[in-house]
C-alpha cells in the first residue's frame, strides 16, 4: 500500500479539478449549488470558479428566474475553453473528429476504406488536422491533445479479406508517428475502451453508473465500467467479449463451442449476405438493402441474438452491471433489432435478464471517445487515464494464437 503525502498546492490543483468535472456533469449549475455537491465554502467556490471563468475554460450563461431573491448565475464548461482531435483507425475505415470543450463535433473527416495500411493512414490524417487548422475549427493554442482509439493487435488477428501487407501494423510505432506531426499529448486506448469512455462523458454513462459496453464495428469489442471508470484489468485488457465461449446450433439441432467473435461482427455479417449473391461493404449500404437483403439480415440477427444472448448473461453473472450498452458502426435500426432478439432470446432460453439499451455515441463512437481522452485528462474528470499517455496498441504473438479468426 503507498501512502501518498498532501499539500496546499496538491489541495487547491484537486479541488479545482473537483469543481471542474462538477460542472462538466451538473450544468448549468450555481455556485451554491457547486458548494453543496464539492463539500467547499462559498468563498472557496466563488475563487476557483473566478479564476476558471479568466482562464476562458467555464461560462457565466444565464441567470435563474422565477425565485425568490436574486436570481443565481447558471455556470457552464465554456465550448470554446479548448478542443480536442480524435481519430479511430480500425479495418474498414478512419474517421477523425475535432470537438470542443462540451463534446459537440466541430469537425469530421471520414474514409471508408478497408485495411489502411500505416504510411496511408498517417497521411489521411496529417490532411485532416491541415483541414481542421485550415477551415480554423481549432485553436491550437487550446488543443488539450490528440486521442487515438485504434484495435490491439491490429496487423496480427486474421479477418476476412486481410492482405498480407496489413501485417506493417504489428511493428508500427503509431505513437512516434503521430507526435511528428503534432506538438501536442497524444492519448492512445483501445477501441471499444474509448467508445466506453466518450459514452461515460457524454452518454448513457451519465445516467448508468456501471455498465459493459459491446463495440459492433468490423470485428466485436468490450469494455466494462464500474462506478463511472473503465476497469482496465490487471494486463488493460478487460472486455476482450470476442474471446468469450458461446453455442453455435445448426440446422440439425446439434451443437459446438466457437468463440462469440467468430460469429458475431459486421465483417461477418457482410460474408453472410456474400454468401448468398449480395455484396455489400459499409454500412450506408447495409442500412440501404432492399426486402430481400434485409431479410437476409433479419436472419442473421435472429442467430446471432442466440449468442449474444449467451454472452450477456456470463457477463451480468460475472460482472452484475446496470445494463450493457450496443454501440458501433451497425446502422442503429439494425442495433435496435438485435437488442429486441436478444432480449427475447434471454427470456426463451431462461437465462438471467439483462437491461440493454442502443449506446447514446454509435456511428462515430470510438473516434468520439479517442477525442474524450484529452478532455478527460484537462477537466480533470474521473475518467481521466494518465496511463493513455504511455499506452500503445497491444502486439504480442500469443494474440495469433488465442484471438478468433473471424
Amino acid at each position: 500500500m503507498i501512502f501518498v503525502g498532501s499539500n496546499a498546492e496538491q489541495a487547491a490543483a484537486k479541488n479545482r479539478q473537483l469543481v471542474l468535472a462538477t460542472i462538466h456533469r451538473g450544468a448549468p449549475i450555481s455556485r451554491t449549488e457547486l458548494a453543496e455537491r464539492c463539500g467547499l465554502t462559498k468563498q472557496a467556490i466563488a475563487r476557483i470558479v473566478d479564476r476558471l471563468v479568466d482562464e476562458g475554460l467555464v461560462m457565466e450563461a444565464r441567470r435563474r428566474h422565477g425565485l425568490r431573491g436574486q436570481p443565481a448565475i447558471e455556470l457552464e464548461i465554456d465550448p470554446e475553453g479548448m478542443f480536442s482531435v480524435g481519430a479511430n483507425i480500425d479495418r474498414d475505415h478512419l474517421t477523425v473528429v475535432v470537438v470542443d470543450a462540451t463534446g459537440t463535433v466541430r469537425g469530421r473527416v471520414h474514409h471508408e476504406k478497408s485495411f489502411i495500411l500505416p504510411d496511408e493512414f498517417m497521411a489521411l490524417f496529417s490532411d485532416a488536422l491541415s483541414t481542421f487548422r485550415r477551415r480554423k475549427l481549432v485553436d491550437e493554442g487550446r488543443l488539450a491533445g490528440v486521442g487515438l482509439a485504434i484495435p490491439d493487435w491490429l496487423g496480427e488477428i486474421d479477418v476476412i479479406g486481410r492482405p498480407e501487407a496489413y501485417a506493417a501494423w504489428t511493428d508500427f510505432d503509431l505513437r512516434g508517428a503521430v507526435e511528428t506531426v503534432t506538438p501536442h499529448p497524444v492519448f492512445i486506448d483501445n477501441d471499444a475502451n474509448a467508445a466506453a469512455l466518450g459514452e461515460i462523458d457524454y452518454g448513457l454513462g451519465t445516467e448508468i453508473g456501471s455498465f459493459f459496453y459491446i463495440l459492433a464495428n468490423a470485428c466485436v469489442g468490450g469494455a466494462l465500467v464500474i462506478d463511472g471508470v473503465r476497469h482496465k484489468g490487471a494486463g488493460g485488457i478487460n472486455g476482450e467479449i470476442g474471446c468469450l465461449p458461446v453455442r453455435e446450433i445448426d440446422a440439425n439441432g446439434s451443437g459446438r463451442i466457437r468463440q462469440l467473435g467468430e460469429l458475431f461482427s459486421m465483417f461477418l455479417l457482410y460474408d453472410h449476405l456474400r454468401a448468398h449473391g449480395i455484396v455489400v461493404h459499409t454500412p450506408t449500404e447495409l442500412a440501404a438493402l432492399d426486402g430481400q437483403g434485409r431479410a437476409l439480415v433479419s436472419d442473421w440477427i435472429g442467430r446471432a441474438a442466440g449468442w449474444l444472448a449467451e454472452a450477456v448473461s456470463h457477463i451480468a453473472l460475472i460482472a452484475d452491471p446496470e445494463a450493457v450498452l450496443i454501440g458501433g458502426r451497425m446502422p442503429v435500426r439494425l442495433i435496435d433489432e438485435l437488442i429486441v432478439q436478444t432480449q427475447k432470446e434471454c427470456l426463451r432460453a431462461g437465462l438471467p435478464q439483462v437491461t440493454l439499451h442502443r449506446a447514446v455515441c454509435s456511428e462515430d463512437a470510438a473516434a468520439l471517445g479517442a477525442a474524450a481522452m484529452p478532455l478527460a485528462h484537462r477537466l480533470g474528470l474521473p475518467s481521466a487515464d494518465a496511463g493513455q499517455l504511455k499506452r500503445v496498441p497491444l502486439r504480442t504473438d500469443h494474440a495469433r494464437a488465442s484471438a478468433p479468426s473471424v
